[in-house]
């Protein structure tokens, strides 16, 4: 890996639709990420942010520039390759949660090492653990149509850290949960980013959580306005 660095974004632009309804909402990104720390992504609504996000969770594919994740550059791979990676590297919490709704609280949070080829009952131990920790020991078993917004929320970050990704991305992971939860959720995305080798990105509106970003960029117009480290 070249230095410290987790993510680098070189003149990245995305577009949507095409002609006379083309709308470009990334605007040539520079930006590099720094490995063992926790960066928050801000900015106004309808800025780029999720946009980019995607783009560096292998979501979706820019429309000019390069994306390079642990050293390696993710828009030159096959669609196929990216798919293992992001199931190998990347943990991705949604804002939707996306929580499949035939699988129980602990089965959803399992998917990310069945993926990985373990047994179903071995992942299900391992999330169950995991579950536990974020305070859902008494709804593990429950179906997402039983579960508040905030526990939903509890098990879509389970999902993501489960297989213990070197880089975690989390598009407003605070949003459905109380002051107290949000804090102990930030304080293990931070366990997380605090390993050399790791590091969590975090879209979010919630200046509750501002003083767990070690460093924090600033968007505006799907452009990268500022970049520096936390002083809250």
């Amino acid at each position: 890996m070249s230095g410290q660095i987790a993510v680098q974004c070189e003149g990245v632009i995305k577009d949507f639709g095409s002609g006379s309804v083309k709308q470009r909402v990334l605007h040539g990104i520079d930006w590099q990420v720094p490995i063992g720390a926790t960066t928050f992504l801000v900015g106004p609504s309808g800025c780029g942010k999720t946009t980019l996000i995607s783009i560096i969770a292998g979501l979706l594919t820019p429309t000019a520039g390069s994306v390079r994740i642990l050293d390696q550059d993710i828009t030159k791979m096959r669609r196929s390759r990216v798919v293992k990676f992001r199931a190998n590297r990347l943990g991705f919490i949604f804002q939707q949660f996306n929580l499949l709704p035939s699988l129980t609280a602990v089965e959803n949070a399992a998917v990310s090492l069945v993926v990985q080829g373990s047994t179903l009952a071995a992942a299900k131990r391992q999330a169950s653990v995991l579950l536990d920790r974020l305070g859902m020991e008494h709804n593990k078993f429950k179906y997402p149509n039983q579960l508040s917004g905030g526990q939903q929320q509890r098990v879509a970050i389970a999902r993501a850290l489960v297989h213990n990704p070197q880089i975690v991305i989390s598009d407003e992971p605070t949003a459905s949960l109380d002051a107290e939860t949000g804090r102990e959720v930030m304080e293990l995305l931070g366990q997380v980013a605090s390993a050399k080798d790791r590091a969590v990105i975090v879209v979010t509106h919630d200046n509750r959580i501002f003083p767990f970003a070690d460093y924090i960029a600033t968007m505006s117009d799907g452009r990268i306005d500022s970049f520096r480290k936390n002083s809250t």
